[in-house]
């Protein structure tokens, strides 16, 4: 079977832990390459998981012939440069998310990508998933009636001020860009529509400046979603989506376990269910799912101008933050 040559550029957590692994258990996937500014890390880390080849810098990886498409897990600011210059390379684009550091910076992207004639993703892997799969069904099938409202809290502790995320002099750092993405992202992947206005109540650390608990409200033509997101509370996650006649709670919405089922509960007039989604390595799906459409032609799972309008969501909340009042989304 033919598989695309992957590149995976930096040795960020994200990667060595969860991406790298989904991808070699992939069918269409092979990781040829990481790349990383302290060649001995690259080498290191190559070593351990089986990667063919080094590189002491970003410029050599995408100067490989061999590589095809590459993954990028690097602090926000740097997603659109990098990504930027692998388009120029011709390469493939996997990007984590957010795509840029507002909607300017993602669509600088997505235009040059498609000047270019490669392919552009953010990685919103949770989209993936055959939990969330099910989920849109049965919101589409009316097994809950009409939707009307979602509901999505996330958090995690994180008080390490060496932490990308906590450091105020990288742009993009901060809960709502790290994690305040999601609800946005399944809040439209869910209601199929933009929302018209939002507003927001944020809360900033006093040191670092970063935004540490953030709480909005979107408003759909069709309903409302309301999230609440932190980086310095205890770890928590779920989404209960809201119908005219049932409702579906997720337990795990975006760290899905890569080797348990997940479970959902649905319940209508006639009481829970509990559904079990059998075991499946989202990070997997998602390499897959882009190898494919390299190779066949397949469509995206997100288009790339989702990132945009993800984007176009945050830009909308940071307004919102200093007006104090609601925003509309562009």
């Amino acid at each position: 079977m033919t598989k695309v040559k992957w590149g995976i550029i930096s040795t960020a957590k994200i990667a060595r832990v969860h991406v790298i692994p989904g991808m070699q258990a992939g069918a269409y996937c092979e990781v040829s390459a990481i790349a990383s500014r302290d060649l001995q890390k690259a080498q290191r880390v190559a070593q351990e998981l089986s990667i063919p080849k080094a590189y002491g810098s970003y410029e050599e990886l995408l100067a490989d012939s061999e590589v095809q498409a590459v993954y990028i897990p690097l602090p926000n600011h740097l997603h659109v440069p990098w990504s930027l210059k692998a388009a120029e390379a011709g390469k493939h684009v996997l990007c984590e998310k957010p795509l840029g550091i507002n909607a300017a910076d993602a669509e600088k992207l997505v235009n040059a990508c498609r000047e270019k004639g490669v392919l552009l993703m953010e990685a919103f892997m949770y989209r993936t998933h055959p939990q969330w799969v099910t989920a849109k069904n049965m919101v589409k099938e009316g097994k809950i009636g009409e939707l009307k409202f979602i509901q999505t809290s996330f958090a995690y502790l994180n008080r390490d001020p060496e932490n990308i995320r906590n450091r105020p002099d990288l742009a993009g750092s901060g809960g709502l860009m790290d994690i305040g993405c999601y609800p946005i992202s399944l809040s439209r992947f869910l209601f199929e529509a933009e929302p018209k206005r939002v507003v927001a109540l944020v809360n900033r650390d006093l040191n670092w400046k970063i935004d540490i608990l953030a709480s909005a409200v979107l408003e759909f033509a069709k309903g409302h979603a309301t999230f609440t997101c932190s980086t310095q509370l205890t770890p928590y996650q779920r989404v209960n989506i809201f119908g005219t006649t049932g409702r579906i709670e997720i337990e795990i919405p975006f760290n899905a376990p890569e080797f348990s089922p997940t479970k959902m509960d649905y319940e209508t007039t006639a009481g829970i269910e509990t559904l079990t989604i059998d075991t499946a390595h989202q990070y997997q799906i998602e390499g897959d799912a882009f190898s494919k459409a390299i190779l066949e032609g397949t469509p995206l799972p997100i288009p790339p101008e989702d990132a945009i309008a993800n984007m176009n969501v945050l830009d909308a909340l940071f307004r919102s933050e200093q007006s104090g009042t609601w925003e509309r989304v562009k």
